[in-house]
């Protein structure tokens, strides 16, 4: 169960940690490609949105259908849309902070029973709630390493 929350505290505090990262950056950091085939950090930000809000509707589908098939989607597409490469980061992080909050109240109030229950996924086969929590609470670290590497790159 530490372990449990350890990774629910990771998806709590990712909201601020990527403010603080981006709040004093131009609009150049943030909507220059400074790594080769790498997002910008505009990117990263918008992707986190539509990754988490991915997440956070499969876990609902999880713990209110049986075993539901969730439906991939391609992350590098969402990418290039007008809404991620072009748009201000700023509704992302508003979208963020609250869809971070209902995230952590649903995954602190689950149960045993919602721990052992399953969405098929077409591509990772039957992924778990505890999976779910695994993938996400490293998935945002992973993130912000690719948004302080970009930046680190503009020399």
């Amino acid at each position: 169960m530490a372990n449990r929350q350890e990774k629910i505290e990771k998806i709590r505090v990712l909201p601020a940690q990527v403010e603080a990262l981006v709040k004093d950056l131009s609009d150049a950091d943030l909507y220059t490609a400074y790594l080769p085939d790498e997002w910008t950090v505009a990117q990263n930000v918008h992707h986190l949105a539509d990754s988490h809000m991915n997440s956070f509707i499969r876990i609902k589908l999880l713990l209110t259908e049986d075993k539901p098939t969730i439906k991939p989607y391609d992350q590098d597409a969402w990418a290039q849309t007008p809404d991620a490469s072009k748009l201000p980061i700023e509704s992302s992080l508003t979208l963020l902070k609250g869809l971070h909050t209902r995230w952590v109240q649903l995954l602190e109030s689950a149960s045993d029973s919602d721990w052992a229950r399953t969405v098929i996924h077409p591509e990772l086969g039957e992924v778990s709630l505890d999976r779910f929590l695994d993938i996400y609470s490293d998935h945002g670290e992973a993130h912000l390493d690719q948004m302080q590497r970009t930046l680190a790159a503009k020399g």
